[in-house]
């Protein structure tokens, strides 16, 4: 019975790391320049590698959230996610640490930014990498 309990657990955790990246893709892929005046507002990435990121970065969170919710190279599409995680953990851990106001551009695209949702945003990025890790250790383990 246990066995079967965590057979569940790790499915809900794969299956809402995956629903997640790609949802979070799809209004990016719909406005890759309103993605990229997002990144622009972190303040941290350098000018010239903005517009490549806005457009490759929607399409490997869908392409990884897709491989993962079908089981194709799911080690690779965790490394993925877990990587990206953490890259959004750090970008809006140090924008909170200098105060600075942004839109983190994950889900939607909003013209006010408020640093208590962008707090929240980061404990939501650590549990998800937690679960992330967790899966991948999972994983790995079977």
């Amino acid at each position: 019975m246990k066995n079967n309990t965590l057979v569940i657990i790790l499915f809900v955790i794969k299956l809402t790391l995956g629903i997640t990246f790609i949802y979070a893709s799809y209004h990016k892929i719909a406005d890759p320049a309103k993605f990229a005046k997002i990144l622009y507002g972190y303040a941290i990435l350098p000018g010239g590698s903005i517009n490549i990121l806005a457009i490759t970065i929607p399409f490997i969170e869908l392409v990884a959230g897709f491989s993962l919710i079908l089981g194709m190279f799911p080690r690779s599409a965790l490394l993925i996610i877990n990587g990206l995680l953490l890259v959004f953990i750090l970008m809006i851990g140090f924008n909170l640490l200098r105060g600075h106001q942004f839109d983190c551009g994950c889900f939607a695209f909003s013209s006010q930014p408020h640093t208590m949702s962008n707090i929240y945003l980061l404990i939501r990025d650590f549990i998800m990498l937690v679960a992330g890790i967790y899966l991948l250790r999972k994983t790995t383990a079977s």
